[in-house]
Order: structure tokens, then sequence, then C-alpha cells
């Protein structure tokens, strides 16, 4: 990351949208899937993605992929093809998973802030 003040407060700011983006995008996953509608889920997934690929956050990054490629209806590396149940219960499993890799990654981004909130 940046070491001068100045720049780190600019990737501060990015950092923390993404934060913000992050949460609302898990929101819309959860209504979207009690709505069981995988077209949604997998735009969902390509949007967080690139967000979370942009700030190198490949853990991340790798989840939505595979929420991405089952809201397609196909397997976690986007191959095969699934039935929506499958993808469905898949994307649940993956979607808590990703939660707890993004609250890790919350962790340590604050902590490089110095923020202790």
């Amino acid at each position: 990351m940046d070491d001068d003040e100045d720049e780190r407060e600019f990737s501060k700011s990015i950092v923390y949208g993404f934060f913000e983006q992050a949460e609302n995008t898990f929101s819309n996953m959860d209504k979207y899937l009690d709505k069981k509608d995988l077209r949604e889920l997998s735009r969902l997934g390509h949007f967080l993605k690139g967000s979370s690929a942009t700030l190198g956050l490949t853990h991340i990054r790798d989840s939505c992929e595979k929420i991405q490629h089952l809201g397609h209806g196909k397997d976690e590396k986007g191959e095969k093809d699934e039935s929506e149940e499958v993808c469905l219960g898949s994307i649940r499993t993956e979607l808590e998973a990703l939660r707890e890799e993004y609250a890790k990654c919350k962790k340590e981004l604050r902590k490089f802030y110095k923020d202790n909130a």
C-alpha cells in the first residue's frame, strides 16, 4: 500500500467504499437467494468480483467468481451444468465463506489504516 499520508487517505477512502459496497451486495445476495434469482446472484457476484480484484483481495474475488458461475447454472468452475437447487445451495454455502473471508480482510485493512472502530 502507500506510504505517503495523503496517499494513504486516498486509498483508505477507496477501501472503505469497498466495505460499504460489499455489505450492500451481501444484503442483496440474501434477498435474491430468497427469491431464487440465479441470474441476479450471478450479476452481483460479477460486480463484487471486479471491485475485490481491483483491491487485490483474491480470496474474495475467487468466491465471487464461484457465485457468478453458480448463478449461470454451472458448477463453481463454470464447466458443468448444475440444477437450480444445487446452485442455490452452493451459493448459500459460498456466501457464508465469502462473509467470513470479508470479515478477515476488513479487520486487517482497518488495522492497516489504524482504525480501531
